[in-house]
């Protein structure tokens, strides 16, 4: 009897191990993959600032890079 509810404890405390384990497995994963391939570009903020109605100058396009790596860190 005692060793049935040994069993049991184990593969609990494994599963919780596993979730763990899994969660911050995958966040180190989608946080490497967010940094390999950034959404936001140079090519999208531009045509963010086009639609609201800007012509945005190479500088001004820098600048919000600049912003959201930074905003990124």
């Amino acid at each position: 009897m005692m060793q049935i509810w040994l069993a049991v404890l184990f593969m609990v405390v494994l599963a919780l191990a596993g979730v763990v384990g899994g969660f911050f497995l995958a966040r180190k994963q989608f946080e490497k993959q967010m940094r390999e391939n950034p959404p936001i570009n140079e090519d999208v903020i531009r045509i963010m600032m086009s639609q609201m109605g800007r012509t945005p100058s190479q500088k001004q396009v820098n600048q919000v890079m600049k912003q959201i790596n930074s905003n990124m860190k």
